[in-house]
């Protein structure tokens, strides 16, 4: 069967909030259905860039006819409020039968670029150097960055051309923003994530892997936004290479009794990438969200592998990484990385959804 295609336009997402259990979805599924979703940048689309997207990137040499028709039409028509986020959010999706207590498994199929071109920007002050960026007390500082199917490329001075003389760096496009509906009618705007997932910006959900998101409403209301194109953990800019993805999606679902079984007590989001089990930590305080995360872990350790949690810690200090996810997004995040070749059996991930 043809996966059904959600475009993004004005009426199939929210600019800067999420999504409540009061709004209808804009697509409903089967579990174990396979999606193709378009997601649009925030980045060019903004106030304090003109909201012009055309205008935007013309100046950076991009010609109108290679401006995504949808960013145009959002830029013009949607409604935003800068106080809520930045970031366009395709969705609801919403899953037949998903209830409060299930687990959504969201299998990354295919990210495809739908452009050349990305923005990293700084704003707010509020990245790891606020107090020294954007330089020279501007509101914003918004580097563009011209990218091919394998790098980018950032010049070395600023009005150099970054195709001549630049650093080049790798792409490794992922989602910054996976998640479901949060319970309550109350509107969150969309930069800080939570237990619901949201802006978990955690750079290993690339093609492969499996984010799985503990259900808080009826239909679970799955969304997606903050496409990149790349990003270091911690995010310190503020921003990554921002820019537009279509993502490939299986979407399925797990009853509450086989989640509880899988991840134990453990508090949301959880990954798994053919290479690590991921879980999370967040909290606003850095150092609390660290030790979210290593309770975290060591609850899924116990869960999947009977591991004791006194030798699951001591294994976690041995052999396991504790990344920074993000620092920039009001909520900061850690994930773990947890080899699955150090133990014999990882019980079914992370194919399976």
């Amino acid at each position: 069967m043809t996966a059904p295609h959600l475009a993004a336009t004005p009426a199939t997402t929210r600019w800067g909030s999420l999504p409540t259990e009061s709004d209808p979805p804009v697509l409903t599924v089967d579990p174990g259905a396979r999606v193709i979703i378009d997601t649009v940048s925030h980045e060019g689309i903004l106030e304090d860039q003109g909201r012009d997207p055309v205008a935007f990137f013309g100046r950076y040499g991009v010609d109108a006819a290679d401006v995504l028709a949808d960013a145009i039409d959002i830029a013009a028509n949607a409604d935003h409020d800068p106080a809520d986020g930045p970031h366009v959010i395709t969705g609801p999706v919403a899953v037949r039968g998903a209830q409060p207590g299930d687990w959504l498994a969201v299998r990354v199929d295919t990210l495809a670029r739908r452009a050349g071109y990305g923005v990293i920007s700084s704003r707010h002050g509020r990245g790891a150097l606020p107090g020294r960026f954007p330089a020279r007390g501007a509101p914003v500082t918004s580097v563009f960055c011209r990218v091919d199917d394998r790098h980018g490329y950032l010049p070395l001075r600023a009005g150099e051309d970054g195709d001549r003389r630049a650093a080049r760096f790798p792409l490794n496009p992922f989602l910054g923003i996976m998640g479901v509906t949060p319970r309550g009618t109350a509107r969150r705007g969309s930069i800080a994530p939570g237990e619901f997932g949201g802006n978990l910006d955690i750079a290993l959900l690339t093609p492969g892997s499996v984010l799985y998101l503990p259900v808080e409403v009826p239909g679970a209301g799955f969304y997606i936004g903050d496409p990149h194109y790349a990003q270091g953990n911690g995010e310190i800019a503020l921003t990554a290479l921002e820019a537009p993805l279509t993502a490939t999606l299986t979407i399925g679902l797990l009853a509450a009794a086989e989640g509880k079984a899988r991840f134990g007590g453990v508090a949301g989001p959880v990954a798994a990438t053919p290479e690590y089990l991921v879980p999370t930590g967040l909290d606003a305080d850095l150092d609390t969200a660290l030790e979210r995360c290593a309770a975290n872990a060591v609850e899924l350790l116990h869960a999947t592998f009977g591991m004791d949690p006194e030798l699951g810690y001591a294994y976690l200090s041995a052999a396991a990484d504790f990344d920074i996810s993000q620092v920039v997004d009001l909520v900061k995040g850690v994930h773990a990385r947890i080899r699955r070749t150090d133990f014999p059996d990882s019980g079914g991930w992370p194919s399976e959804v």
